[in-house]
């Protein structure tokens, strides 16, 4: 009987790969990996390493998750080491904790590693701290993915109240979050920032009022990480700075 390992692969980055997650991928005899591994991960991988692709995206899934239990268990009692290669962290809107019940109570052994969460660090790469002095001391993640938080419909008045919102996966559903959010109590006017591709080489940052989102005015294409609060402002700020930064020292700009 073989040892799960539940493992998170960050956020896009090859490199916010942890150490502990690259060992892993190396002595893994199969991983069943999700949508959105680059390449460069699934090559730590040991020559003969079998990969199965179990990706999900919306309205579309290779897998259902019942199929993927199954595969875990099939191989965990046919190989020593196997992996289940999940984007971000494993734990967070990933359906880790239900793979985790599923393995323990069929006997078999599971370690989680977790990896670089997006909810942080998709924000950060784009020059928005979740939390800042004075500005905001708190923030709520949610999923605009209802059947990733393994429920129904998700309570927006439960997270509103936050300084700073991040919704994970709600492209697709923004407008809508947006409604619900103005709703809620939010300002229509209040800045909101979509962080596509985060982490990447070709991240791209569109940022906008709540109510133009609402109105369904702002084109974003996934993945994309959305975040409702003051905080945006920041990324507006140091845009311009490094801006008038590289215009001092090409000579066209001179404070």
């Amino acid at each position: 009987m073989g040892k799960v390992y539940l493992v998170g692969a960050g956020p896009g980055d090859p490199e916010l790969l942890t150490v502990k997650a690259a060992r892993v991928l190396s002595e893994a005899d199969v991983v069943l990996y999700d949508r959105l591994i680059c390449e460069e991960v699934l090559s730590l991988t040991k020559p003969g390493c079998k990969l199965i692709y179990v990706g999900k995206e919306s309205g579309r899934h290779t897998l259902p998750q019942e199929e993927i239990n199954r595969l875990l268990l099939l191989y965990a009692k046919a190989h020593n080491t196997v992996v289940r290669l999940k984007g971000g962290d494993p734990t967070v809107f990933g359906r880790g904790g239900e793979e985790l019940l599923f393995l323990a109570r069929h006997g078999i052994e599971c370690e989680v590693v977790p990896g670089v969460s997006s909810v942080y660090s998709v924000p950060a790469s784009a020059g928005i701290p979740l939390t800042l002095r004075g500005i905001s001391s708190c923030f709520a993640v949610v999923t605009g993915h209802p059947a990733s938080g393994g429920g129904g419909e998700v309570d927006m008045k439960k997270v509103a109240g936050a300084d700073t919102v991040v919704v994970l996966m709600g492209v697709k559903r923004r407008a809508d979050i947006a409604r619900e959010l103005i709703a809620a109590g939010r300002s229509a006017d209040e800045p909101v920032a979509f962080v596509e591709r985060g982490t990447m080489k070709d991240q791209r940052v569109v940022v906008a009022k709540l109510g133009d989102v609402a109105e369904g005015r702002v084109e974003v294409s996934p993945p994309a990480v959305m975040v409702v609060g003051e905080v945006v402002r920041i990324h507006e700020k140091l845009r311009g700075v490094l801006e008038n930064l590289r215009l001092s020292r090409e000579g066209i700009y001179h404070a």
